[in-house]
């Protein structure tokens, strides 16, 4: 881990981790967006994929990070939180307001990327950068991960989803798609079912401002009016994140295609 910590870790007791907001997708939302992704890689991507993860797949690969914050080293404790998300005030692009010192989700992304790109990185390093690479693609697709600097992700917005009591960033990472009942698997199939040839050209972009000016617009629609939130709210949201994992697990395949292909 060495590289990493010297590339990656900022000043870590300057960060306060307790600004940071919840992680991003339940375990469910970010095993799909990497299912799709595993979907539509070509060759070269899974070859170099295979020989950083062995055995594990982006599936495994793609929660790893956050589970890793019960590890009680300032690593993940205190380095690795804000590589979860962005903050971009409304009426603001992020290129307008720019990463805070410690560092987000788009500097991590980044960093990570160059590390897989060095031929000199060990394959233990390369494979923490892609396991990163491919959850910070996800959260970039979790439209309260573009955080607008007020609520820590809308996780200070208490509301009750079906009479528990929760917040909206939980609403949007676990509680609408657990109720679906799905498992990952079933929810990957059913949504590369309806993604259309015309679907993925249209969505094909590694930019991650272009996912963050996504998230921006919708996020200001995803407040309730009250706090009980039951089926008319999942009926007017779920297809919004349907749609939000589907592009990410095509984007993460665009992004990783591009950076194997440029690679060789």
């Amino acid at each position: 881990m060495r590289l990493i910590l010297v590339g990656l870790v900022v000043v870590v007791f300057v960060f306060n981790p307790v600004l940071s907001p919840a992680a991003a997708w339940g375990q469910t939302g970010h095993r799909v967006t990497a299912a799709i992704a595993q979907a539509h890689l070509g060759p070269a991507a899974r070859a170099e994929i295979a020989d950083v993860l062995g055995s594990e797949t982006l599936v495994e690969a793609s929660t790893w990070p956050d589970f890793m914050r019960s590890d009680p080293r300032p690593f993940w404790k205190v380095s690795s939180p804000p590589w979860h998300y962005v903050t971009v005030p409304d009426g603001k692009t992020y290129a307008e307001v720019g990463p805070p010192p410690e560092g987000d989700a788009v500097t991590a992304l980044a960093k990570f990327t160059e590390i897989l790109r060095d031929p000199k990185t060990s394959r233990a390093d390369k494979a923490l950068a892609l396991k990163f690479t491919v959850h910070i693609i996800g959260d970039l697709h979790q439209p309260f991960h573009a955080g607008n600097g007020l609520d820590r992700g809308a996780t200070q917005v208490k509301v009750k989803f079906f009479g528990r009591a929760t917040h909206l960033h939980r609403v949007w990472d676990n509680d609408i798609i657990d109720a679906q009942k799905f498992s990952y698997s079933e929810l990957t199939q059913i949504l590369m079912n309806k993604i259309t040839d015309d679907d993925i050209q249209k969505w094909q972009t590694a930019e991650p401002l272009v996912w963050i000016g996504e998230n921006v617009a919708l996020r200001r629609g995803l407040y309730p009016d009250g706090n009980s939130l039951k089926y008319a709210y999942v009926f007017q949201h779920r297809d919004t994140i349907f749609r939000r994992l589907s592009q990410a697990g095509i984007r993460m395949a665009y992004y990783l295609n591009a950076l194997y292909d440029d690679a060789n």
